[in-house]
């Protein structure tokens, strides 16, 4: 290549528009330029393939790592006072000495980073050295590289089950479709594969790829973590564009599946890749107790302030009385004596330094241990693990365990949270007229509609038909588009199906010449099926069983097995349908349970097999997805045989009606669209889910019209997401009803039970879901949301007067005591019981939407805090979580979300808790939660018992920790009156510095990890004990203050009777200061003995284990320590100490006086002030026979209102029977042509809804 040609490369490559590049990125091939360094290279700007998400190097460790942990104010407070005790005039201790325990916190934090540092270097570099194949132009093939090698410009190969290194732009594939299917798994969890294929017009005739010959350059937006967001075109050489989008992008993580190869350009790399990009490590919450203990900290600074300010005083006090200056104050390096008042100012900080320890340094990491250990005991709860999916409860955020302890509020997703979103098809209602599930074999073959409705069924997805996680070959039957080659390949089938399907095909419009196309065929036998008992699906050529055992499949498989337990045949060469959600393949299984089977789905093409075995191959045209704003997705399609072009569309009913065609033949139409819609209000009271199907023909040059402006739409980056909006909605109008469908999501496990403990816990359950009205109601009735004599007030309007007419309603059934206002909302007080009805509410998106625009939350609010559950129906994600939001910031408490799906996100983040459940939507929602569980049930273990015990045992340890330093410093300051305020100090200062961070520091560590105030039974039986938490009861402000009157009361009969004991004696300082640490000691441990509910051998083991370890110490350092701290000397005085046995009764003395008023005021708690968790307490120590009558008997004695309602009286089920009967006469006479299931279970389906709706008082 000769040097003009390099430089014109080389000016090309420079070449860039600056206004567009702040917009979206520009790239061009590698090739050219493959022999230049890298500063030609054109791509150089964008960040390479390497990742390095370790945080430092070897020469920036340790002065990153301080510059970290200084951030934190405790240790810059601390090493404020080291550096000042190394201060001559103001020291306490030897300076040496006073860096002990901030190094010691500096040294064990700094190794735990660099050991979590050094992990993240090795997964780096294991990363990092990945083989991949990345294209050479020497070589004139794909070579081996390490992925980071990879560039952006660089063209990539993958194989099937290989990952892929980087963002790569779609622009080959082995699959003769122009498909690669991927498995995001490592990504957002979704273990179901997805297809993308390769850029338009990039489809090689031969199946090879020549990257050399690669010319377009690439405009794409900028980097981005948002995973369901690409755009950009290809500008070839001819200035024609290509549009493109996530549908044509690889993302760096996933793996291939199914396709042999696959190759493209790398448009994303390294830390710019999506994958990088969403990668932002564990969230950091700051939880409420947290909050409490820094306001806290606070105080005792203040009280640290006020000892000191004392201390100065008096040490200025005492110098004044002396006339002279006293002979054992030294004068200065200058021979000068410093004044009375100055000295008070250097005294202040002396006793800073002596009193440090008022300041808890160590409680930070102890806080931290022990929720590592509550995190530990969570995760390996054995109630919590769900055997069927191998999987336990994750715990995502490591700071926020306590906070499981005060939830108020619970915000629940309905689908797939409540209940198990695992779909089954039940019902439909086809042109008007409504069938059972078992009752549709008998009319498919009598109508055209059927098959119209049922191609649709099949048709409107994205479901992909898979086998195994192996490359395979689809063999498509050639029924393509050339109707001669057609006709010629259709000639093996059955001569009698041609007779049977005429006078099927003849009152079809679209479908009416299919009867031309088929010649005279060879016999061959053909089964009659009067029910689904009888059917019998052919062999689907080239597919196996895959075994697959990812959550989409396992659910297909459960809606597949249900269709079998009623009398469905599988297919006997396993056709794995792999669908982005449950609806989806339900109505595909559904489809195939008639005959009307997906064999093959292609980016171009979509082959359907029809019940007598005819096999059509539509071409798709294109496919506009389903998105939440238009609530419905298309399928453009060619038909086969009468090459007209044909929409399918699916939706929600709100979305469809308003955009049928009802001007022609209006009045048949309307008929069918009015009964279709009673149909849908009575699929949505049983608490089936409702899809409208509808189709639309188009002329072909109303189609070109149409597909030259969505490639228009497609090619541009700016808007491109509201001009495709545009043209979908301008497609999907004039449509014409073909259907409905309902089907059924069962309530998970215990999901009634799990919501009435939360409620019986003070906890109030509100549930947001996008389900219509009717739907969401009846779900709420089984799940006991809302219960039989609820009075339920709906709310579906846009007047902003009905939020002051429904709280008048509310008002004139409510005491006058329940009366509200607004400081009783912002301080969050539950209602009083009352003997008058108990309120629900119900309300819609388009209210939520009103209330939010006209500021009426406060009306609301007051609104809700009457109902003991409230619903939101038809509400969107953004929606979900201003309404958590909202709450969360107006009343002032504690939130929980829980979903399960990609549209709970907002909501889960928005909360204080957020809680994923792992379940058929993939894991977007675990991902984005600090929580997950795999069943709602596990929230009521979650909930009720740890989150319990984790707020107890913390909030108690937090207490102690404070009680035990107070008490601890408050024995150096009572000294300070008998020493003059000179800042001595009666204890050995290694001694001082051992006692916080070696003797008192692991029992507390163990409490706070292992204490159990009621076991699990109790705590679950009596759901109401949870209310301590809420309330703060174990940490409140008062009760602080108690705590520090209790360490002022011990650390005064602390040194007061040793010093009435050896006052007058002639004994040295240490020999007067240990009987004082020693009784402290006893004291603080038995202190926290008394405070423990739940004795184990660990919790011996660290009592005694820290006493020993005390008396060892002590002996040793006496022993060893001759002049360790001049001109004191303690040497063998533990050893004197313990020989005397005066030291023994002040021991026993001290400390039995010390926690007598501790004690006493327990055992009164204990026999007279019986609180609800005393009384549990005492329910602990009966056998499990008596506990368990005990607390049938405590149940028994609360409010009617507050009995499970899952206990129905003779009069209940009287008139449920009433119901039952007027029910079904109801509907018989209301709807005389439909078409009735003698099916029990379906029958009790739909009573049950009825009967739940007219027990339902609604305004």
């Amino acid at each position: 290549m000769g040097s003009l040609e390099v430089w014109s490369l080389i000016k090309q490559g420079w070449r860039r528009k600056p206004e567009q590049e702040d917009k979206v990125r520009r790239l061009i091939s590698n090739l050219p330029y493959e022999d230049l360094r890298r500063k030609y290279q054109p791509n150089r700007q964008y960040a390479n393939n390497s990742i390095k998400t370790t945080k430092y190097t070897v020469w920036s460790f340790i002065p990153m790592n301080l510059f970290e942990q200084f951030h934190r104010f405790a240790n810059v407070y601390f090493v404020v006072i080291a550096m000042l005790n190394f201060v001559p005039i103001v020291n306490a201790f030897e300076p040496g000495v006073a860096l002990i325990p901030i190094c010691v916190i500096l040294i064990l934090t700094a190794i735990k980073d660099a050991w979590e540092d050094f992990r993240r270097y090795q997964a780096d570099k294991q990363l990092n050295n990945m083989p991949c194949s990345i294209y050479s132009r020497k070589e004139k093939d794909f070579v081996s590289k390490c992925w980071k090698d990879v560039r952006v410009g660089d063209f990539v190969k993958v194989v099937c089950n290989e990952v892929i290194p980087a963002d790569i732009l779609l622009l080959h594939s082995s699959d003769p479709n122009g498909v690669c299917h991927i498995e995001t798994a490592n990504l957002d969890g979704e273990t179901n594969l997805k297809q993308r294929q390769i850029v338009r017009g990039f489809a090689a005739p031969d199946g090879s790829f020549q990257p050399e010959y690669f010319s377009s350059i690439i405009y794409c937006e900028k980097p981005s973590n948002n995973l369901n967001r690409f755009k950009g075109y290809l500008d070839k050489p001819d200035k024609k564009k290509i549009g493109f989008g996530k549908e044509n992008l690889l993302l760096r993580g996933c793996t291939v599946r199914n396709t042999d190869e696959a190759a493209g350009i790398v448009v994303y790399a390294g830390h710019e890749t999506k994958a990088m990009l969403n990668n932002k490590g564990p969230r950091y919450k700051r939880s409420k107790l947290e909050r409490k203990v820094n306001t806290d900290v606070l105080f005792c600074v203040a009280l640290l302030f006020i000892m000191c300010l004392i201390g100065a005083l008096g040490y200025f006090i005492w110098l004044e009385t002396f006339p002279d200056i006293p002979p054992f104050v030294p004068p200065d390096s200058n021979n000068n004596y410093i004044s009375p008042a100055l000295s008070g100012f250097y005294m202040f900080f002396t006793m800073v330094i002596l009193l440090q320890v008022l300041i808890p340094i160590s409680l930070y990491v102890s806080i931290e241990l022990i929720k590592v250990g509550q995190i530990f005991f969570i995760t390996n709860d054995i109630d919590l693990y769900d055997e069927e999916t191998d999987s336990r409860i994750q715990c995502r955020a490591l700071n926020i365990t306590e906070d499981l302890g005060q939830i108020k509020y619970i915000f629940s997703d309905k689908t797939g949270t409540l209940t198990e979103n695992k779909m089954v098809f039940r019902r439909c209602s086809v042109m008007g007229i409504e069938y059972c599930h078992r009752e549709n074999g008998d009319h498919c073959n009598g109508s055209a509609s059927f098959m119209d409705f049922f191609l649709a069924l099949a048709i409107c997805n994205t479901v992909v038909v898979s086998t195994a996680m192996l490359p395979r070959q689809f063999r498509f039957p050639n029924f393509g588009g050339n109707p001669d080659k057609h006709n010629e390949n259709i000639q093996c089938l059955n001569s009698q199906l041609r007779c049977r399907l005429q006078s099927l095909l003849k009152r079809m419009g679209s479908l009416s010449h299919i009867v031309n196309s088929f010649q005279s065929i060879p016999e061959k036998s053909s089964k009659s099926r009067s029910s689904l008992k009888d059917v019998k699906e052919e062999e689907a050529e080239d597919y196996s069983d895959s075994g697959s055992n990812n959550p989409s499949r396992r659910n297909s498989s459960a809606s597949h097995h249900s269709e079998e337990e009623r009398g469905t045949v599988s297919d006997p060469n396993g056709l794995c349908y792999e669908a982005e959600s449950p609806d989806e393949a339900a109505l595909v299984y559904a489809a195939k349970a008639y005959g009307f089977t997906l064999l093959a789905r292609a980016p171009d093409r979509v082959t359907v097999r029809l019940p007598q075995g005819a096999v059509l191959s539509f071409e798709v045209l294109d496919t506009l997805a389903f998105d939440s704003t238009r609530k419905r997705m298309s399928v453009v399609v060619r038909h086969p045989i009468t090459r007209e072009v044909v929409i399918y569309t699916k939706g929600a009913d709100s979305a469809i009606m308003e955009l049928l065609d009802c001007h022609g033949r209006s009045n048949k139409r309307k008929k069918i669209a009015s009964k279709t819609q009673r149909h849908l209000d009575l699929y949505a009271s049983a608490g089936l889910r409702t899809l409208c199907i509808a189709k639309k023909v188009l002329s072909e040059q109303a189609y070109d019209d149409w597909a030259s402006i969505r490639q228009e739409a497609e090619s541009t980056i700016d808007n491109r997401e509201e001009l495709l909006m545009e043209t979908a909605v301008h497609l999907e109008t004039n449509l014409t009803l073909l259907g409905a469908t309902g089907i059924e999501d069962r309530l998970q496990d215990d999901v009634p039970a799990t919501i009435a403990a939360l409620r019986e816990a003070g906890i109030q359950v509100w549930v947001l879901t996008g389900d219509k009205n009717e739907t969401a109601v009846n779900i709420a009735y089984s799940c006991r949301l809302f219960n039989q004599g609820d009075m339920v007030f709906t709310l579906n309007t846009d007047s902003r007067s009905i939020l002051d007419c429904t709280l008048g309603e509310v008002r004139r059934y409510t005491a006058p005591s329940q009366s509200w206002s607004f400081q009783s909302i912002v301080g969050a007080v539950m209602p009083t019981e009352s003997t008058g009805p108990t309120f629900g509410l119900v309300i819609e998106g388009r209210t939520l939407s009103m209330v939010f625009e006209a500021h009426l939350q406060m009306k609301l609010l007051e609104l809700a805090r009457h109902c003991r559950s409230v619903l939101c129906c038809r509400v969107t994600p953004l929606q979900k979580s201003a309404v958590v939001k909202l709450v969360r910031n107006k009343l002032k408490v504690m939130t929980l979300s829980i979903g399960d799906g990609a549209n709970d996100v907002n909501m889960i983040q928005t909360a204080d808790i957020g809680i994923g459940i792992s379940g058929q939507e993939g894991m977007q929602a675990v991902m984005a939660s600090d929580f997950a569980i795999t069943h709602f049930k596990h929230l009521k273990k979650l909930l009720l018992v740890h989150g319990h015990w984790c707020y107890s045992r913390l909030a108690k340890m937090v207490i102690y920790f404070f009680y035990k330093n107070v008490m601890y410093v408050n024995l150096l300051f009572w000294y300070q009156f008998y020493c003059g305020f000179s800042g001595t100090a009666m204890i050995d200062y290694w001694l001082m510095i051992f006692f916080n961070l070696f003797f008192t520091s692991t029992p507390p560590i163990m409490f706070g990890i292992m204490d159990r105030d009621i076991s699990a039974e109790t705590l679950l039986g009596l759901p109401e004990l949870y209310k301590t938490g809420q309330n703060s009861e174990f940490y409140k402000r008062a009760t602080f203050w108690i705590v520090m009157l209790d360490a002022f009361y011990q650390s005064l009969v602390c040194f007061f009777i040793p010093y009435w004991t050896y006052q007058g004696s002639d004994i040295d300082i240490f020999t007067f200061g240990t009987p004082m640490n020693t009784v402290s000691l006893f004291t603080i441990l038995l202190h926290l003995a008394i405070e423990i509910k739940s004795w184990t051998a660990i919790h011996w083991g660290f009592m005694v284990g820290s006493v020993l370890l005390y008396f060892i110490v002590a002996l040793i350092f006496s022993a060893i320590c001759i002049n360790c701290n001049p001109p004191s000397n303690p040497y063998w005085i533990m050893e004197n100490q313990m020989a005397d046995p005066v030291f023994y009764l002040v021991c026993i003395i001290t400390t039995v006086v010390a926690l007598l008023p501790r004690y006493i005021i327990r055992v009164l708690q204990g026999t007279l002030a019986l609180s609800p968790l005393v009384q549990a307490r005492k329910l602990d120590r009966l056998s499990t026979e008596a506990r368990d009558q005990q607390i049938k008997n405590w149940k028994s004695q609360r409010s009617p209102s507050e009995v499970p309602t899952n206990l129905v009286s003779p009069v209940d089920s009287f008139s449920n029977s009433f119901e039952q009967s007027f029910y079904n006469s109801s509907l018989e006479r209301e709807m005389p042509d439909m078409q009735w299931d003698s099916n029990e279970e379906t029958q009790n389906t739909f009573s049950k809804g009825h009967r739940r709706s007219i027990s339902t008082m609604t305004v």
